[in-house]
């Protein structure tokens, strides 16, 4: 059966900046602009905007809202205050990932959950069969909302000056919603200060063309992967997934396992971090100039696997041959000598934090 591709609302405006699109996540999606060193050092330095409108919003809102909410995320709802986004996971009875998501409160009787586009409509499956019982309402709002990332140090700066937007009030992981529906958040996912904004798509498309007049360097899904990637943060597919805890992630401070009601998975959860982990993502530093990808086997010193790669980069930040794998707990102390297989040979790796770059977000 052929599927059809989608685009966002700024498809024409990639296409028409020359862009190198690909396909992800069942997008048509700007890879590249300027080039991958470029477009990750705007934004290290100065800014750049993404167009992630291919992410999914789904509204929960009713009576039971927080409850709902606490009964399927990692995080505590109940501790949220009105305006607040708390980053968490959905986790299946296993206590592997479903998704990462970002919650936000609006009311304790609305919540927008914000997931990854791989995942929407297995998400809202997902979410809708562990609602019965519980009194709210589920609304995918993935049409009505286009979504542009700013980042960078200067994007508070290009904010009001170019869009208008005074977000100086904002602290990190906040939001407001304006007058017009829009919603303007500090959040982001690149390991600097950044903005996500939420609007319609015609909006979205005018915002877009103000920053380009305004020379903002238009950043593609090449450098996101590379920024993330540094800053140490997961990515769902490499570092998640439905047979990967957040536990084993290293994400256990996401993870509220002492909620009253607990959530879904919280018992295997509970029953793993009793038991000790048995893998552990770590981050590696290889020596020589071969680059280790995704699926790359990790060996011991004897030469026996002991985990997998997940994420592999030359990095443009720091300048040093990196990765994360998911390796054996037992080998997961920093300062581990490992190797790592690449195609017909070894490499000598290191395991090192798995935050390469040090953030800069607002304080």
């Amino acid at each position: 059966m052929e599927t059809t591709i989608k685009t966002t609302c700024l498809h024409g405006r990639h296409t028409a900046l020359g862009a190198q699109m690909s396909p992800f996540a069942g997008y048509d999606m700007p890879i590249e602009y300027a080039g991958l060193d470029t477009e990750h050092m705007a934004v290290r330095t100065k800014a750049g905007v993404f167009d992630v409108s291919h992410m999914g919003e789904v509204d929960i809102e009713g009576n039971d809202a927080q409850r709902f909410v606490n009964h399927i995320f990692t995080g505590d709802a109940s501790a949220m205050a009105d305006g607040q986004a708390l980053y968490g996971m959905m986790t299946n009875e296993n206590g592997g990932v479903v998704d990462d998501l970002l919650v936000y409160r609006k009311t304790a009787d609305s919540y927008m959950l914000v997931i990854n586009a791989a995942n929407i409509d297995k998400d809202i499956e997902w979410i809708k069969g562990h609602s019965e019982g519980f009194d709210v309402e589920i609304a995918d709002r993935c049409a009505d909302f286009g979504q542009l990332a700013l980042q960078g140090p200067d994007s508070e700066r290009i904010l009001a000056e170019v869009l208008g937007i005074d977000a100086s009030a904002l602290g990190f992981y906040t939001f407001t919603t304006l007058p017009d529906g829009t919603i303007v958040s500090r959040t982001g996912y690149t390991g600097e200060d950044g903005f996500e904004i939420y609007a319609s798509p015609g909006a979205i498309v005018a915002m877009w063309d103000k920053l380009m007049d305004a020379g903002i360097q238009p950043c593609g899904l090449g450098c996101r992967d590379t920024l993330r990637f540094e800053a140490g943060l997961p990515l769902y597919g490499d570092e998640l997934a439905e047979d990967i805890t957040p536990l084993e992630a290293g994400l256990g401070m996401f993870v509220k396992l002492d909620k009253p009601e607990g959530f879904v998975g919280s018992e295997a959860l509970k029953k793993q971090k009793s038991e000790g982990l048995k893998r552990k993502l770590v981050g590696l530093e290889l020596d020589g100039g071969a680059t280790a990808r995704h699926g790359f086997e990790v060996l011991d010193l004897d030469g026996a696997t002991i985990g997998h790669i997940t994420t592999g980069y030359n990095s443009i930040s720091v300048g040093k041959n990196i990765a994360m794998a998911l390796v054996d707990a037992r080998y997961g102390t920093l300062g581990t000598s490992l190797q790592v297989k690449i195609r017909r040979k070894t490499v000598a790796a290191t395991v090192v934090k798995k935050r390469f770059y040090t953030p800069n977000y607002k304080k």
